[in-house]
């Protein structure tokens, strides 16, 4: 809970080169025009190392999000309400919920996954991402797709 994250739109220039190329090597695996993270660095020109260090913190932005589903995982103390409070700050941000996966708790751990529509009225998702990582009992919010 410590190091909550945070999360900034900047303009493309401002992004170092590295993180650009971490983008587009994650672009071309997903759209399978290489097989491998190897194939993928090689095209781009950066170290397997870079790719991996970076990959999880650098997708690129889209404007229009209307719609657009967001997978997140969670880490939280096996705690009566804490997922309804979890839930309760997504509703207040004007989300969707999709989807809900909750693992069996593992030494008063559970691991949870959200899929969540962004829709028009959705307020800033960024915040809502600080705020749910920033709830008592909430170790871990990360956001792992968007589609």
């Amino acid at each position: 809970m410590g190091d909550a994250a945070k999360y900034y739109v900047v303009t493309q220039k401002a992004v170092p080169d590295v993180l650009l190329r971490v983008v587009e090597a994650k672009r071309l695996l997903e759209s399978e025009k290489v097989p491998t993270v190897q194939e993928a660095v090689d095209a781009v020109g950066i170290s397997r190392s870079s790719f991996y260090k970076y990959k999880d913190d650098i997708f690129q932005f889209h404007d229009n999000t209307q719609g657009t589903t967001l997978t997140l995982t969670f880490q939280m103390d096996d705690e009566p309400g804490l997922l309804s409070d979890v839930l309760k700050v997504i509703a207040e941000y004007h989300a969707n919920i999709l989807t809900i996966h909750q693992s069996i708790p593992i030494n008063g751990i559970a691991s949870l996954s959200l899929s969540v529509q962004v829709l028009q009225n959705t307020g800033d998702i960024s915040r809502m991402l600080e705020q749910l990582e920033g709830q008592k009992g909430v170790h871990h919010v990360k956001l792992i797709a968007r589609e």
